[in-house]
C-alpha cells in the first residue's frame, strides 16, 4: 500500500487551507487582545516566518512533481505518524492557550502565562510541533531535500523568534518556566520515589 502523489498533493492543500484558517483565528484573536490592552512584539522577522511556511508547502510540492519522489515505504508511513503527531501536539497547545493563541507574538501585561497542557512540560510545544511537522511532512513522499533546507531554515528561524518571545513575556514568564527546557518534554519527578528512599533510610537505622 502506497501513498499516491496526488493524496500526498491533497495533504499538501489541506495544510496550506489550515494555514489560511489559522491566520483568520489569530485575527480575531488578535483584534480581542488589543482590546483588552495586550500589546504586539517581534514584528521584524514576522512576514518573513509567514514567507518561509508558505515556500515550504510549495517546496515539497514542487520536489515530488518535478523530481518525481517515489513514496519511501516504511519511511513515508512513519512520516505519516509523525506529521499527524506534531498536528496533534499543535492543537493541544491551541486548546491551551485558547483566545490567548497567535500565530504573532502578543502578551498580555500582567497576566500569568499559561501553564496547563503542553506547557506544564515544555516552554514551546507549538514550535516543536513545527520542527516535526517540517521535517516529516515531506518525507511522506520522499522529498528529503525539501524537509533537509526547511528544517535548517527553520532552527534559524526558531532561533530568532524563541528570544524574542521569551524576551516580551517578560520576569514572571522566567520565573515560572526557568525549570522548563524549550522544545523537549522535562516530567515531573514522582514524590512517591522520594518517599520510598525516606523509608528505606528510615528502616536501615
Amino acid at each position: 500500500m502506497v501513498i499516491s502523489l496526488g493524496a500526498y498533493l491533497a495533504i499538501l492543500a489541506a495544510l496550506a487551507a489550515e494555514r489560511v484558517i489559522h491566520l483568520a483565528i489569530a485575527s480575531r484573536n488578535a483584534r480581542r487582545a488589543f482590546a483588552m490592552g495586550a500589546v504586539e512584539r517581534g514584528r521584524g522577522h514576522y512576514p518573513a516566518m509567514a514567507a518561509f511556511h508558505a515556500l515550504f508547502l510549495l517546496s515539497a510540492a514542487a520536489e515530488a512533481i518535478v523530481l518525481k519522489r517515489p513514496f519511501p515505504g516504511r519511511l513515508g508511513w512513519m512520516a505519516l505518524g509523525g506529521a499527524i503527531g506534531a498536528q496533534a501536539l499543535r492543537y493541544w497547545s491551541i486548546a491551551s492557550l485558547k483566545e490567548r493563541w497567535n500565530t504573532r507574538i502578543i502578551v498580555f501585561p500582567g497576566l500569568a502565562p499559561v501553564s496547563r497542557g503542553p506547557y506544564r512540560f515544555m516552554r514551546h510545544p507549538n514550535y516543536l510541533a513545527v520542527i516535526v511537522e517540517i521535517a516529516c511532512v515531506p518525507l511522506i513522499h520522499g522529498c528529503w531535500l525539501t524537509a533537509a533546507v526547511f528544517s535548517i531554515g527553520n532552527a534559524a528561524l526558531l532561533r530568532i523568534r524563541i528570544r524574542a518571545e521569551e524576551a516580551a513575556m517578560g520576569p514572571r514568564y522566567v520565573l515560572e518556566f526557568e525549570s522548563r527546557l524549550r522544545l523537549l518534554p522535562k516530567l515531573p519527578r514522582r514524590p512517591v520515589r522520594r518517599e520510598m528512599g525516606a523509608r528505606a533510610r528510615r528502616t536501615a537505622s
